[in-house]
């Protein structure tokens, strides 16, 4: 099976002038936790809810309020991960699961040509496929 048939492929995606605050809030009302940063059609990176954390961690703030304002003041630029490792719509899902526990990674985006946005393939597509074919063989 090739990621192309369970990656997600409507996306919610950023760009990186776009400030922390917003991602955290898409992030929390979507219950998303990964989101690719876009120029264009051009993925430049990716930004997790582990980089919000890490973000909210060194502003050293003690209170949600001052949390937010940190937040609203950074730019996505600041703190996504900009080695994004990416995958071809062709690769299998075998290949994509095997990739994800390499470079410990809970989501890759799929790409074509140079870094076009197609979709994103996550840890829980993975299990979703492993479940489907599981009950689908019994």
């Amino acid at each position: 099976m090739l990621v192309k048939e369970i990656m997600s492929k409507q996306l919610v995606t950023l760009n990186a002038d776009s400030k922390l605050g917003f991602a955290e809030d898409i992030m929390y009302l979507g219950r998303i936790r990964h989101l690719p940063v876009v120029n264009g059609k051009e993925i430049v990176g990716i930004l997790t809810q582990r980089d919000l954390y890490k973000a909210s961690l060194t502003s050293i703030v003690t209170n949600w309020e001052e949390n937010k304002t940190f937040l609203d003041s950074v730019k996505v630029a600041e703190v996504m991960t900009k080695n994004v490792v990416a995958i071809s719509p062709d690769t299998t899902i075998e290949d994509a699961a095997q990739i994800m526990i390499d470079k410990k990674v809970g989501c890759l985006p799929v790409v074509e040509g140079k870094n076009t946005l197609l979709g994103l393939i996550t840890e829980t597509d993975v299990l979703q496929c492993f479940v489907h074919e599981c009950r689908k063989n019994r």
